[in-house]
């Protein structure tokens, strides 16, 4: 799922190539990709883009009149910007056509997930946010108060929605990660030094990453966006050695996500439970990365 540095850079493009530009018709290919009714999604057409904003996972575009187009990609919907004489994508959703290009919203897979709203003035565009705080620009005092505001693992109090913004499975990882801290840790067991570094490196991690993938865009529209990069310390890198100790990267298998951790830095060595693995081998699971060999 895009989170706050694939959005960051999604905005980027897209105020490069339509910032000013009127929108000239808005087609669905898809019908139960639009999740709102009123106003008609043909009230959208023939209005300038004034504005853009990152709304937690979500693109919000401005347009005339005090309307906002409100994308949510979720798990695999993506964004393509296309000239004016190019083709349509695979998996289109919905195009957005301007006079030199269009913008397609694509999402692939037999699940549809991803969603679009046309809604009316900033009370009904402050509804569709989940309400968590953005990490990017408030001070460690409300980190901290956010963070302590409820009793969750680490893991689960990062990718909340309602405690922070933008922030999901694959960045907490990499977040964790730099902190030393391990997923499974309570937030209402951290020590001042433990937030004070979980903090710095939320915001290093981020920013760090929204530079990243800015440079690897360069002045092209962001192609391959992914939750899956090499040069990731741990987050889908199950097997692989830590680029800090070495040690392999370790995995907690959970629905249709996992999270991934290195047990030497983060964890003391021990080995986090696996569900579904240590159910099944009992007193044969190891406990310490040691055991692995």
């Amino acid at each position: 799922m895009p989170e706050l540095p694939d959005i960051e850079v999604y905005l980027g493009g897209l105020r490069e190539r339509i910032a000013g530009r009127v929108l000239r018709s808005v087609r669905l290919r898809n019908p139960f990709l639009l999740r709102t009714a009123v106003p008609p999604i043909a009230d959208a057409a023939g209005r300038r883009v004034t504005s853009f904003r990152r709304i937690g996972k979500r693109i919000a575009i401005g347009l005339e009149g005090d309307l906002f187009l409100v994308i949510h990609l979720m798990i695999a919907g993506r964004l393509h910007w296309r000239d004016a004489d190019a083709g349509e994508p695979r998996n289109t959703l919905a195009a957005f056509a301007f006079d030199d290009g269009t913008l397609f919203m694509t999402e692939a897979g037999s699940k549809r997930r991803a969603s679009l709203h046309l809604v009316a003035g900033e009370e009904a565009l402050t509804a569709l946010d989940p309400g968590g705080i953005d990490v990017m620009t408030v001070g460690q005092h409300a980190f901290a108060h956010a963070l302590r505001a409820r009793n969750h693992t680490l893991k689960r109090a990062l990718t909340d929605p309602h405690i922070f913004s933008g922030i999901g499975n694959a960045y907490s990882d990499e977040i964790l990660h730099a902190a030393r801290l391990s997923p499974l840790a309570l937030t209402s067991r951290l020590s001042d030094g433990d937030v004070a570094r979980l903090f710095a490196a939320t915001r290093e991690t981020l920013a760090t990453w929204t530079e990243r993938l800015r440079e690897q865009a360069g002045d092209a529209f962001p192609a391959k966006v992914t939750a899956f990069h090499e040069e990731m310390a741990v987050h889908g890198r199950y097997g692989l050695p830590c680029p800090v100790c070495g040690a392999p990267v370790q995995r907690i298998v959970h629905a249709e996500s996992e999270t991934n951790y290195c047990a030497r830095c983060q964890t003391g060595g021990r080995l986090l439970a696996d569900r579904a693995l240590s159910r099944l081998l009992h007193d044969d699971w190891p406990k310490n990365i040691d055991e692995l060999g």
